[in-house]
């Protein structure tokens, strides 16, 4: 029977500790996604701003990955990623510093209070809002989680592909993939279940809260998820300390086609007294070389207009489907966690499966992702067709009367005139023939009755004008919901999103080998890193801002702080929400790169195909006399593009 060698067993150690650091960063990176509307309810702050927060991982990211790319592939890349692991768990814990304590002075506007204690109540909040900054700290450990994650990813691939069988490395890179899926998925419910907590649970009475996890101002416990975070991210960090720098060759495996690089690896592990000046040098000539490779810079073009359409996708997904569809933040958080993510799971482990099987060459691999993902995209063009009608908002989507469905503005009316109703407040109420008011006091409401949530409000004459004669004149607390036609375009909606995520997620593996092999073995470390660097610099940073300033065009009613000022958006035009064509537009661009990518991948393999056959009716002899008397061809065939022969299948 086969027994594993020390190798391979510690090999299969750092897959599985790699694998739970991603996880663990994964699950991180889900939470902080699934908690964007609940931050920028808790703060006040427009999409825009909130989009730049969430870019601040990038900006971190940004700082040190070309660096760690380089030379961390020629130093200790182990104890590299087990220190980004826990400069991630500090930057987790740091951005749990805004303690739950600081949202007391927003119950103010939430509870029914006298007078004179709600006039106290306004000025105590706009002492604290004026000198509280807290929302820096969601920055900063944002940005520090984006420095601690630089070397996990490129250090982690390149050491699982330098010393495993290339037919493996493809098998084992999808399944850490897989098992990193398992990690937003765990993320979004954790989201979810913080989600449906009021933000000051344990501070507060319950029964005295008058809003539900609907309501557009309800802020849940979202600090509590990055606990549990920081904590995972630290104990991912233990298990690197332990292994080696590098492995030796596993007995019985074929010479890999990198082993150059392997060689390299080894004589710089038995020097500790490295030469920073000597390491350095050789950076720019090989970014010059790097991204003089036609395919990897067509490539590099095209992943960065995939990236920015799938990161705005991404962080504004939920709130997508919370405004198109009244979802609440919970059950949106819970649909990603337990429908998205999984079937993205498995796409990305089946395509790890089938470049395994069957072996697929480098042009294969291209021409796989390519077919997979242009169908999804073709089933992205489907979600247009699946969309709700504005909520009957008097005064914002309808007019009074209940007839008149066209944008506007016009919030005071004759049946309100005389009720001194404020412009800027925000407490709507429902009708039961379907049409919300902006507040009791703008929908002419003169008495009301019951406590707390089950509030009701009467003689409300606003509520007559599109009444039928004898009808209810009451109101309830909460928007009304959508029609029943809107919950049937939902479910579309999800079913579409579900098959186009597996679809897409099958060339994901694939997508990920042509980048590995289509550039010289000993640049597979920069050549990841740079692709994460400029994919998050011109994707990652402005991706999340102007797709946020795009949702703010839409938004119909802002709320107003305290202290005056521009806060959260309360409603939000589901006509105008049109992220989904920037998406669109993004993604079709890139497609003409990836087109050029495997015409030009095709071209350079028939070309060393040609080239092989021309060598095949040589002699033997005729080879022997050549190879002593010209030993210079042994290290330029290294340098050129890979034959038939030599090039890995992966």
């Amino acid at each position: 029977s086969r027994t594993y060698s020390p190798p391979v067993c510690l090999l299969q150690l750092f897959i599985v500790a790699l694998s739970f650091a991603y996880f663990s960063k994964a699950l991180t990176g889900a939470y902080m996604k699934s908690s964007i509307t609940q931050i920028e309810r808790r703060f006040d702050l427009s999409s825009t701003h909130i989009g730049l927060i969430d870019g601040s991982f990038e900006m971190g990211n940004l700082l040190f990955l070309a660096a760690v790319s380089h030379f961390g592939a020629k130093l200790h890349r182990p104890r590299l990623i087990a220190v980004g692991c826990f400069l991630m768990a500090v930057g987790a814990f740091l951005t749990d510093l805004e303690l739950p304590a600081c949202e007391k002075s927003k119950r103010c506007g939430l509870m029914h209070q006298t007078s004179v204690t709600f006039a106290l109540c306004v000025v105590a909040a706009c002492v604290r809002e004026s000198s509280s900054n807290m929302w820096i700290y969601v920055f900063l450990g944002n940005a520090l989680r984006g420095i601690g994650e630089t070397p996990v990813t490129p250090l982690g691939i390149s050491y699982i592909d330098d010393f495993s069988k290339a037919e493996n490395s493809p098998f084992y890179i999808g399944k850490k993939l897989t098992i990193t899926l398992l990690g937003p998925m765990f993320g979004f419910l954790l989201g979810s279940y913080c989600a449906k907590l009021y933000v000051d649970i344990g501070y507060v009475d319950m029964e005295s809260v008058t809003i539900t996890p609907r309501d557009s101002r309800w802020v849940g416990a979202w600090w509590m998820g990055f606990f549990v975070s920081s904590v995972l991210l630290l104990t991912s960090s233990i298990p690197f300390w332990f292994l080696p720098r590098s492995l030796p060759q596993q007995e019985g495996e074929e010479e890999k086609p990198d082993e150059t690089q392997e060689a390299g690896t080894e004589a710089l592990s038995s020097n500790h007294n490295l030469n920073f000046t000597e390491i350095a040098k050789g950076f720019l000539p090989s970014l010059k070389r790097l991204v003089g490779t036609p395919a990897y810079f067509l490539l590099l073009c095209g992943s960065i207009l995939k990236f920015n359409s799938f990161i705005g996708m991404f962080t504004f997904k939920a709130k997508y489907m919370e405004q198109q569809f009244g979802q609440s933040a919970s059950r949106a958080n819970f649909l990603i966690g337990v429908l998205n993510l999984p079937a993205v799971a498995v796409g990305i482990f089946l395509g790890g499966l089938l470049m395994k099987r069957y072996k697929l060459s480098v042009v294969s691999g291209a021409q796989l992702s390519f077919a997979t993902s242009f169908l999804a995209y073709l089933l992205l063009l489907l979600q247009f067709g699946t969309k709700c009608d504005n909520l009957p908002v008097a005064g914002l989507t309808i007019s009074y009367n209940g007839y008149l469905f066209s944008v506007s503005t016009m919030l005071f009316s004759e049946c309100n005139s005389d009720c001194s109703c404020s412009a800027e407040e925000w407490d709507p109420v429902c009708s039961d023939s379907g049409i919300t008011y902006i507040s009791p006091c703008l929908a002419g409401c003169l008495t009301s009755s019951g406590h707390g949530k089950h509030t009701l409000f009467h003689n409300c004459s606003c509520v007559s004008e599109s009444y039928p004669p004898g009808s209810s004149m009451s109101v309830r607390l909460g928007q009304c919901p959508h029609a029943k036609s809107c919950s049937r375009s939902f479910t579309s909606y999800m079913a579409i999103s579900v098959l186009s995520s597996f679809i897409n997620s099958l060339g994901a593996t694939p997508g990920y080998m042509v980048i590995i092999r289509c550039i010289a073995p000993e640049l597979k470390s920069l050549a990841l890193g740079i692709q994460a660097m400029v994919t998050r610099t011109l994707g990652g940073i402005p991706a999340p801002v102007y797709f946020g300033a795009l949702i703010d065009s839409t938004c119909l009613k802002w709320s107003i702080k305290k202290c005056g000022g521009r806060g959260a958006c309360r409603m939000y035009d589901s006509d105008m929400f049109i992220f989904l064509g920037l998406i669109t537009c993004l993604s079709g661009s890139a497609y003409f790169f990836i087109i050029a990518v495997i015409v030009l991948l095709r071209r350079q393999f028939q070309k060393s195909d040609g080239e092989t056959a021309t060598q095949k009716p040589k002699s033997s002899r005729e080879i022997e006399l050549q190879v002593p008397s010209d030993p210079p061809d042994a290290t330029n065939a290294s340098n050129d593009p890979p034959n038939q022969s030599q090039a890995p299948k992966v």
